[in-house]
């Protein structure tokens, strides 16, 4: 369970990396009032991919180690609403507005990046 663990702990960084380059992106095509495009789709879906797969290994890890202690419990509670969150953005996928969903997905991308955040502080008592 150690190497999952730790790969769950790690990933987080790629999660955080990801995020933040999809948040310039979309920054950058909301102020440039660009189109949408299906290399913004994709990263949009890169990111909720990451989410999920990490997730995933933190339910391995739920379920190994147990249900026994609350930071672990409002760790995963936390996590949990930041991947239906992460997961909304479908509501204005098939929208022809592309500013609407520039503006949609940057909200969304910080509000999951924070909850992550509160997450990980959570379980740890800090990011590092």
């Amino acid at each position: 369970m150690d190497i999952i663990r730790t790969i769950h702990g790690e990933f987080r960084w790629l999660v955080a990396i990801v995020a933040v380059v999809v948040i310039v992106k979309f920054a950058w095509g909301l102020i440039q009032k660009s189109e949408y495009k299906s290399v913004d789709r994709g990263l949009m879906s890169a990111l909720v991919g990451l989410i999920d797969v990490n997730f995933l290994l933190g339910l391995i890890l739920l379920i190994s180690l147990g249900f026994d202690s609350r930071p672990r419990l409002e760790h995963v509670g936390t996590m949990f609403v930041a991947v239906l969150l992460a997961h909304s953005n479908a509501a204005w996928r098939k929208s022809t507005d592309s500013a609407k969903k520039f503006r949609n997905n940057l909200i969304l991308v910080i509000a999951v990046l924070v909850l992550v955040f509160v997450g990980v502080q959570i379980i740890r008592g800090g990011f590092f």
